[in-house]
């Protein structure tokens, strides 16, 4: 009995290692980024996305962001920016910044969707949260993001 037990606990275990290693695979160090708004300071951590092959990786196939976690995108000088959801199943939050930190625009993305996503102007990164988490805190255009990208951390 206590053989069949210890047999299916490692077989839980072997299943359960499978199903997350390729998110641990996927991840990449978290930085601490934080949006000012009227309320303060709010702090997330971030995966921060620096080459092409990053970039077009961002959060496809994941199916789960923590809350306060964030993937930020850098992509290395001001350009115009066309972000799009395709093979992504989260609904996220799609956060424009400009390279002296202020929010540009604010976008939802819906899961799987291949419209794009326009900056709307040249943008230095973009910041992807769960979706709904700009309006339940209260994120919007003009506040600050501090992030040493910007030269703006604290």
């Amino acid at each position: 009995m206590i053989a069949r037990r210890l047999r299916f606990s490692f077989f839980i275990a072997l299943v359960s290692f499978a199903l997350v290693r390729p998110a641990l695979l996927h991840a990449a160090a978290l930085e601490t980024l934080i949006i000012e708004n009227a309320s303060g300071p709010i702090s997330f951590e971030v995966e921060v996305m620096r080459t092409d092959a990053e970039r077009q990786r961002g959060l496809m196939g994941r199916a789960y962001l923590p809350e306060k976690r964030g993937m930020l995108f850098d992509f290395g000088a001001p350009e115009d920016v066309r972000m799009w959801m395709k093979d992504t199943p989260l609904p996220l939050d799609i956060i424009f910044i400009r390279s002296d930190g202020t929010i540009a625009r604010i976008t939802k993305g819906e899961p799987f969707s291949t419209r794009v996503l326009p900056s709307g102007e040249p943008v230095l990164a973009v910041l992807e949260l769960n979706g709904g988490t700009s309006a339940k805190l209260n994120i919007q255009p003009g506040n600050v993001v501090r992030h040493k990208l910007f030269g703006t951390a604290n």
